[in-house]
């Protein structure tokens, strides 16, 4: 039997977000001036088709499932910053404006641009630093913190391989480049743009889901 999980639920008060033109037909939404100093970036690709070297594990409907949930957790972990959504599904988009959150719409460009044009959507829109935030941690902890630095702020997955969350200055052009040792690119980058470097190991945000082993891991420690 698949193990169930009891992830934090979605929702909550929250402004009602005019929708950009250009995408009313896909009820997505850009984001405001006026953020704020502090905004939160979760790029989010097609629930479909997310986790598929969990398939010896979970079926696709489970696999679909289980990266809704572990995404609403950490739009919850987010919270109370401003937060937006980076996507190109549809669906996705869907489920960010149920949570009432932003959309920022980048179809066909890749994990990497999409998550440079969504920092710059929001630099635009005031947000002075961005966390990006990926959303597959189902232990995240509350984000603010992440922020709290002037340089930037990495946290890497358990083995120190990838990036789970990030920190930038929204004005420092960073060039994000996510995939396998992406930790040491992004250390590298900072330290060529002349930016302070600051690397936390936090055990919340540095479990993320990508194999069996890693899902059971989760399950055990779910409240």
């Amino acid at each position: 039997m698949a193990p169930t999980y009891r992830l934090a639920a979605g929702g909550g008060p929250a402004r009602t977000l005019p929708a950009v033109a250009r995408d009313a037909r896909r009820g997505v939404t850009g984001p405001e001036p006026g953020l704020g100093p502090v905004a939160v970036l979760v790029p989010v690709k097609a629930f479909t088709e997310a986790k598929l070297r969990l398939a010896p594990a979970l079926p696709p409907p489970g696999r679909a499932e289980l990266a809704r949930a572990m995404a609403t957790h950490v739009l919850e972990a987010a919270r109370p910053l401003p937060t937006a959504v980076v996507c190109d599904d549809t669906d996705v988009a869907t489920w960010a404006r149920q949570h009432r959150v932003l959309v920022i719409w980048e179809p066909e460009r890749g994990l990497n641009r999409a998550v440079e044009a969504g920092v710059e959507r929001l630099r635009q829109a005031g947000a002075q630093r961005v966390i990006v935030a990926h959303g597959d941690l189902p232990l995240a902890p509350g984000l603010a913190w992440v922020a709290r630095f002037p340089g930037v702020t990495i946290v890497p997955d358990s083995v120190g391989n990838g990036t789970n969350v990030i920190c930038v200055p929204s004005a420092a052009a960073f060039t994000f480049s996510y995939g396998p040792g992406s930790f040491n690119r992004h250390a590298s980058e900072a330290l060529r743009l002349g930016l302070p470097l600051r690397v936390v190991r936090e055990r919340g945000l540095s479990h993320d889901v990508d194999t069996p082993a890693d899902l059971a891991m989760a399950s055990a420690v779910q409240p």
